[in-house]
């Protein structure tokens, strides 16, 4: 069975990150990573470097969906600011 640490560990594996949040609903997975390595990446690009080392599990069946957060360390303090004053 997939968990929230299963998930945060995959990633922090094959990744160079700072942060790895993930929220988990039966096969749903809203995933949030934080580091410097999307900094010169488009859109498309970071969700496939997230994508990449999930790419078992959902073709598996164990994870349904998932949705792709990314953030620089400079775009996610300014996120978590923005989140405190709303």
């Amino acid at each position: 069975m997939i968990t929230t640490e299963s998930i945060q560990t995959l990633i922090t594996d094959a990744l160079s990150v700072d942060e790895v949040l993930v929220k988990l609903d039966g096969g749903h997975a809203n995933i949030t990573v934080v580091g410097e390595l999307f900094a010169e990446l488009s859109r498309v690009k970071k969700q496939q470097v997230v994508y990449a080392p999930l790419k078992a599990i959902i073709a598996s069946g164990e994870l349904h969906a998932v949705s792709i957060k990314t953030y620089t360390p400079t775009e996610w303090q300014r996120e978590k600011k923005l989140a405190m004053l709303s």
